[in-house]
């Protein structure tokens, strides 16, 4: 039962809870113990509350995973684990999710309820409605990097939601992309809304987050706030590695049709991993090293 709640829980999607260390990062409080310790436990936060709003996920789409034919492996869809554990473990991860993220920052408090719900209201509903599903993918991301600012204390930064939510969005359109795909290829459908989405559309949408998120990004290294905050205007020179890890993922996408697990893809494609990892260096030494 355990091992089922785990699965359910979908520890390999906690990647994307890594984002509530981009604000600990960006403000240069990497090297504050006591800092580095309440992201560690915002993102443990996320990582609970997430976990439970899949489980809920699950319960829900249960009678249609059983015809798909990767998810009916699914635990709660295999009959694996009861629902009766399954509602109770998601009620305890959200109690203590809650209850984690109030004691954090009253404001991570109040995002965090409205994480939930949003999710709630996307599972239940929004991910049916065309275009707004991407949208409310990506604002979850965004969330994710507002959470990071307020459980360390430092001003949000605009450029940070910003570049979080065109990224996010880019990757949510690809995973369209590839479901749509999947489904024409002869897959079940699992997804009442990819029957009002193209693949010339989504190619569309692809392009305009690929080129926002690039352009965003560029302008936030050059941004006079920016620099001037920094009191470096290296943070330019990030951008190379940028640029590969679109057109990377861009490549994996058309060419491999890996658009469909982006939490895999960040995690097992040794290109991309040298890329995040290099970018990563590099930030921290314009921000932390005098050169």
């Amino acid at each position: 039962m355990l091992t089922g709640i785990l699965v359910s829980m979908r520890p390999k999607q906690w990647v994307k809870n890594l984002l509530v260390f981009a604000a600990l990062v960006f403000s240069k409080h990497l090297l504050e113990p006591d800092a580095v310790l309440r992201s560690l436990a915002a993102f443990v936060v996320f990582c609970l509350l997430s976990g439970a709003v899949y489980i809920i996920n699950d319960l829900a789409d249960r009678e249609g995973d059983r015809r798909h034919p990767k998810k009916k492996d699914r635990p709660i869809a295999s009959g694996k684990l009861k629902p009766g554990p399954a509602i109770a473990w998601a009620a305890l991860s959200v109690a203590a999710g809650l209850i984690g993220a109030w004691l954090l920052d009253w404001r991570f408090g109040v995002l965090g309820a409205g994480y939930f719900l949003m999710q709630l209201a996307y599972s239940f509903r929004l991910k049916h409605v065309v275009v707004l599903d991407v949208i409310i993918v990506a604002i979850g991301f965004g969330l994710r990097a507002i959470a990071g600012t307020f459980v360390i204390n430092v001003e949000i930064s605009s450029w940070l939601f910003v570049v979080t939510l065109l990224l996010a969005l880019f990757v949510a359109v690809a995973k369209r992309r590839h479901e749509l795909l999947f489904l024409e290829g002869g897959g079940i459908s699992h997804r009442s809304v990819l029957g009002k989405y193209s693949e010339t559309l989504l190619d569309q949408m692809m392009a305009v987050a690929t080129s926002a998120t690039v352009v965003a990004y560029c302008l936030y290294t050059i941004a006079p706030e920016t620099t001037e905050k920094f009191g470096s205007r290296n943070l330019i020179f990030t951008l190379p590695f940028v640029l590969y890890g679109v057109y990377r993922y861009l490549y994996l996408v058309y060419r491999k049709e890996a658009g469909g697990a982006p939490e895999k893809v960040f995690v097992t494609d040794l290109p991309m991993i040298v890329d995040i990892l290099l970018w990563v260096a590099a930030v921290i030494v314009v921000l932390y090293v005098r050169l």
